[in-house]
């Protein structure tokens, strides 16, 4: 009875195996979307080496203002919904805008104000990680 309730996509995405690529689509449509509205100093760490993770893949970035953090959220959220049909299973953060998480189960964006993201470095807490850097867009 309780399946029922979830749609077959979701059920698939959270029973799914960790798949072997390089990258994915969601990974490079978010990464698309945060450079859209100009985030800054993006990483995508990847997670699948490390043990007990709870997902596959971060993407982290940040913005300089409080709306610039919200811009970037909504437009991660705009673009995957309309490049893969998709949204997040879980979004947290958008009152206090200092940091947003977009949950999309193996894919998990952080989205901080500058000063937030220096005191809680996920990069450096997740160093075991493969990183890959993006260029900033002017």
């Amino acid at each position: 009875m309780f399946l029922i309730t979830f749609e077959r996509s979701k059920i698939y995405r959270m029973t799914k195996k960790r798949s072997t690529g390089s990258n994915t689509p969601l990974v490079d449509t978010v990464v698309d979307g945060i450079q859209e509205v100009k985030g800054k100093d993006i990483v995508h760490l990847d997670l699948r080496g490390v043990p007990n993770t709870v997902c596959d893949h971060f993407v982290i970035c940040h913005g300089d203002s409080d709306t610039a953090v919200e811009a970037i959220a909504g437009s991660v959220e705009k673009l995957v919904r309309e490049k893969l049909g998709e949204r997040p299973w879980h979004a947290e953060g958008r009152e206090a805008r200092g940091w947003i998480i977009l949950d999309y189960v193996d894919v998990v964006v952080h989205i901080f104000h500058r000063e937030k993201r220096t005191f809680y470095a996920l990069e450096d807490l997740w160093a075991d990680a493969v990183s890959r850097r993006f260029d900033n867009v002017a």
